[in-house]
């Protein structure tokens, strides 16, 4: 869809809000758009932004309700606000103004994840030094009078389809980069938790003097380390894309070996890479790229390191 949003004289802008709101329209791998990855209340929100990389302005939103065009909206805040980031129920309400129609984000599918979740004493869950304990039963939770802290699990509990994003970098032919992304988070999450998705240089990154990446995975740990924007960087300095790539997950490898994540790098050249962190159960991280050399979008496969 982004491809051929360009090849019709659209906007880099134009290419990814469309390609990334095609994947909240068809709830790709069920972590993008409405009617998946409920909250501890049952509730789908979303996470998304979009960056120019001409002017550095960036529109994003967060913990948005009731409204299924996420990146739609992001895009708004570029084009009607002095602001970057919008969050909740506001940002719903300025959602509407700007014409997106209210509307219910659960499906049957999420009811079912939901009550089938509450049904397993509420595991997993993301909270820790709680109580009751929290890897026996469903709050409410609270501090206990002494905390006795546990040590964090090293490895991650999520599943690898816990949560996922679709993430994209689009590289003009006048060498304009704008990078994107939109999801509804990880499963399961307590509400209000905000992921790396929606933030610059977490989720994704672009900059037209050097180029695009985009994150994704367990955005908790990944958004601490602003992978996106440091890709970014080591593309600038004229390290290869897949390079850049590889660099920044060995940087998070360092503090958390056992982190469920990858990124996409485009350099302005157009050359592209990718790199994933190799734990059980993921050891290739597949993309897809579009480009004047290749006659149809095309797959590619890289293997974890």
């Amino acid at each position: 869809t982004a491809w051929r949003v360009l090849q019709l004289g659209g906007s880099e802008l134009d290419a990814v809000e469309r390609g990334c709101g095609q994947c909240e329209i068809d709830q790709c791998d069920g972590s993008v758009g409405y009617g998946g990855s409920p909250d501890e209340s049952g509730e789908t929100t979303l996470d998304a932004m979009i960056m120019d990389g001409n002017t550095m302005e960036v529109g994003a939103v967060a913990d948005l309700r009731h409204v299924k065009n996420a990146i739609g909206v992001a895009r708004k805040v570029i084009e009607y606000t002095k602001h970057t980031l919008l969050v909740g129920e506001s940002a719903s309400l300025f959602a509407v103004r700007m014409g997106f129609p209210y509307e219910d984000l659960t499906t049957q599918r999420s009811l079912s994840i939901y009550s089938q979740w509450l049904n397993q004493s509420c595991q997993p869950n993301y909270w820790k030094n709680v109580v009751p304990d929290s890897s026996k039963s469903c709050g409410p939770y609270k501090q206990p009078e002494k905390v006795t802290r546990k040590e964090e699990q090293t490895i991650s509990q999520r599943s690898v389809h816990d949560h996922d994003t679709i993430g994209m970098v689009v590289v003009g032919a006048s060498g304009t980069v704008v990078s994107g992304t939109s999801t509804n988070g990880a499963v399961h999450k307590i509400p209000g938790r905000v992921g790396d998705s929606p933030i610059a240089g977490a989720g994704s990154y672009a900059d037209s003097t050097a180029g695009g990446a985009a994150a994704t995975g367990d955005g908790d740990i990944m958004m601490r380390f602003l992978p996106s924007y440091q890709a970014v960087e080591y593309m600038r300095m004229g390290t290869d894309p897949t390079v850049a790539c590889q660099k920044v997950i060995s940087r998070i490898q360092k503090y958390a070996p056992k982190f469920f994540g990858a990124i996409i790098c485009a350099n302005t050249t157009g050359s592209y890479g990718a790199a994933c962190n190799k734990i059980p159960g993921f050891t290739q991280f597949h993309f897809i790229v579009s480009s004047p050399l290749l006659h149809q979008p095309t797959e590619q496969v890289v293997d974890c390191i």
